[in-house]
């Protein structure tokens, strides 16, 4: 099929508008199915003045079966990207019924009406928390399921449910991706992460502290066994998660039965080597102040990515100096997300 269409859930998000650009590069037709509820429309704006293609919308509930028939229909799609759902850690502790409701029956009904549709290709974006509080790193893909929260634990549930599914319908192309920390943004600051409310994750806040919106980073914990005290993640670029989306849809649609791979780096960096990425990205000093552990944070985790190399021929490619770069340019340029007009940038960038 020449340029087939792939259906984007939560393409309006971070991941999924990065996702929309590296499918058009790599020769799809992105369509996007969104609430909107955690994004914002003109996300799709920026992937146009990126690409030169602005992906078509599809408001609508992932739960809803009569808008994803709908959906199916109207556009031919080809294959799938999931990638929406809830996803802070913090919420689905105080309402998992809700992250259940949202991220495994939304999971559910998306594949029935795939398979209504009759299209089988299809790749999750899941998430490390599968792997939980793992005490040795790197972490490979063997390393059994130990979800601490809800979230996790809906990402267990839908990885589960699609390996019943690959094991008993061979039609079926299926990877699921374990994203380990996706920051950056894209490098013509078009694109990149604006959450709705104080930041759940690092490099968003140590962004808000830069420009002056928050007066400083709280470190949770400098007394870990780790170099420099505190926590150590593995942290990749939005772009080589978007890459990796692409890598797998390929795979997936040449081969049936499930795939799971990490996506990371496979290296780590703690929280005063992103501070200090981030330092020289930016040219301004960011203030801290250390509290105490959070409940439940492991000390150091980062992928094995040998998998994702072998099986897919990926790896992520940008430093954790140009995620810090790509992040600075982007809030610099749109400290209120999409909110003001578009950034004074270059009409269309070159991917």
């Amino acid at each position: 099929m020449t340029n087939p269409k792939i259906l984007v859930t939560g393409g309006a998000g971070f991941i999924g508008s990065h996702a929309c650009v590296a499918l058009i590069a790599a020769g799809y037709r992105p369509v996007v199915l969104d609430t909107l509820v955690n994004s914002d429309a003109r996300s799709l704006r920026r992937v146009s003045r990126i690409t030169g293609v602005e992906p078509p919308l599809v408001r609508c509930d992932v739960r809803d079966a009569a808008a994803l028939d709908c959906a199916f229909a109207e556009h031919d799609i080809a294959a799938v990207l999931h990638l929406a759902g809830l996803k802070a850690v913090g919420h689905s502790v105080s309402d998992p019924i809700g992250y259940y409701d949202v991220n495994v029956a939304g999971s559910l009904a998306l594949v029935r009406a795939m398979e209504r549709a009759g299209v089988r290709t299809l790749i999750f974006s899941s998430s490390a928390t599968v792997y939980g509080d793992t005490p040795r790193s790197p972490i490979r893909e063997s390393a059994p399921y130990a979800a601490v929260n809800p979230y996790g634990r809906t990402k267990v549930m839908v990885e589960r449910m699609l390996a019943d599914l690959a094991r008993a319908d061979a039609r079926w192309g299926i990877a699921c991706l374990r994203f380990f920390n996706p920051i950056g943004a894209h490098e013509s600051g078009l694109l990149g992460e604006h959450p709705h409310g104080p930041p759940d994750n690092l490099v968003p806040y140590i962004s808000q502290v830069a420009v002056g919106e928050r007066a400083h980073v709280v470190v949770h914990g400098n007394d870990y066994e780790t170099p420099d005290g505190t926590g150590v993640r593995d942290y990749v670029h939005v772009m080589d998660v978007a890459e990796g989306h692409v890598a797998a849809l390929r795979h997936a649609a040449d081969r049936g039965g499930m795939l799971a791979v990490n996506l990371g780096t496979g290296c780590g960096a703690s929280v005063l080597e992103v501070i200090s990425a981030f330092e020289r990205a930016s040219g301004r000093h960011i203030a801290l102040r250390v509290g105490p552990r959070r409940p439940g944070d492991a000390p150091a985790y980062w992928a094995d990515v040998q998998h994702a190399r072998d099986r897919l021929g990926w790896c992520a490619r940008r430093s954790l100096d140009q995620m810090c770069a790509d992040s600075w340019r982007w809030q610099l340029a749109n400290p209120h997300g999409f909110d003001e007009r578009e950034p004074a940038l270059a009409a269309r960038a070159v991917i």
